[in-house]
């Protein structure tokens, strides 16, 4: 399955359903005094997305409980299930809610700060990133080292999720060994870790919240001219329309940046900050 980390078209990610709103009715996203009179801000957060969200933990969902402290309010998050693509998913949870009657939330997480994306959905705002995704190598040091070529796998056991843009690059590039019945980068990362591939490939955040600083392991930028030598930036989504949101999460966003907070919450998932 395809990262909802990464940017561009995003697969379906999620085993469990969409959430329904704990009061039973429809969310009406936006308004920052209707938030402040309810109590609680409502989180977007994809499912079975780790190590962001993965049965309830990870990094988002504490990014989530965070925000709304730091406004003065309860945590209510709202996992649900991605759609075909981000359009959707924006559609579904910031501004219009889904036409099963969950949603919308008053923001969603990880969303990828894009210009396309943003241009194509003029009803929302993108801002306040708070991570800077990668597309990374984990090789075993002895039995591979650091590599220049993808080539130089050619044969070697690689472990990767196939419907990933890691999985399409080493697909590309290699004729053998690769093996990809992963769900995602973390479970390449396991394999890699417990002896079933000589590397693998993913998402640095991925691979860094199981390999853990493990020093048999080398992580290093996937060596392919296709990907972003930034990465990409994700941050949060709300109505283009929420101006006083968009202003009260920004800088709750900030506060726990500077504050350190936000990097110690990566840092609790054994994933290396950067922005």
């Amino acid at each position: 399955m395809k990262s909802r980390c990464e940017p561009g078209r995003r697969a379906l990610l999620a085993l469990a359903g969409a959430a329904m709103l704990p009061s039973g009715g429809r969310a009406q996203g936006g308004s920052l005094a209707r938030i402040r009179e309810r109590g609680s801000l409502l989180v977007g957060l994809y499912q079975e997305m780790p190590p962001f969200h993965a049965n309830g933990r990870g990094i988002d969902v504490e990014v989530g409980r965070a925000l709304a402290q730091a406004m003065g309010l309860k945590f209510s998050p709202m996992p649900f299930q991605a759609g075909e693509n981000m359009s959707d998913d924006l559609r579904n949870m910031v501004w219009k809610g889904h036409y099963l009657g969950w949603g919308p939330a008053d923001v969603l997480l990880h969303v990828p700060m894009e210009r396309a994306l943003i241009q194509a959905n003029p009803q929302v705002s993108v801002f306040a990133p708070y991570y800077r995704e990668r597309v990374m190598l984990a090789v075993h040091r002895e039995q591979v080292g650091r590599i220049e070529n993808l080539a130089e796998l050619e044969g070697r056991p690689v472990a990767v999720a196939g419907q990933s843009m890691a999985g399409w690059l080493l697909a590309g590039a290699l004729t053998s060994g690769l093996r990809t019945a992963f769900a995602d980068g973390v479970g390449a990362a396991r394999a890699l870790r417990d002896g079933q591939a000589h590397a693998a490939a993913g998402l640095a955040s991925e691979l860094e919240s199981v390999l853990d600083g493990d020093k048999r392991f080398g992580l290093q930028p996937m060596p392919s001219p296709r990907v972003p030598p930034a990465g990409w930036a994700v941050g949060c989504a709300i109505r283009q329309d929420a101006a006083e949101l968009a202003v009260a999460l920004r800088e709750a966003m900030q506060s726990l940046q500077a504050s350190g907070r936000l990097q110690a919450l990566f840092a609790e998932q054994h994933v290396s900050w950067h922005l």
